[in-house]
């Protein structure tokens, strides 16, 4: 059976934890910061995870990770 190729997006967005969940960073957080509040960019920086229906679409697009 021939290897499955990663997808270069996906890899570079999304990890594994221990347990199997997806782990991802939030969004909008990469320009137009000066009408955000410090509040909110703070709350930004956690990471989050994928959504458990998301999740099988996501495994299948980083097989190796």
């Amino acid at each position: 059976m021939p290897k499955i190729k990663t997808h270069s997006g996906a890899k570079k967005r999304f990890s594994l934890t221990k347990s199997g969940k997806v782990k991802r960073a939030r969004a909008y957080k990469n320009h137009i910061l000066n009408h955000k509040t410090t509040k909110r960019k703070r709350n930004l920086r956690k990471g989050a995870y994928a959504d458990v229906t998301n999740e099988a679409a996501i495994k299948q697009m980083i097989p190796y990770k």
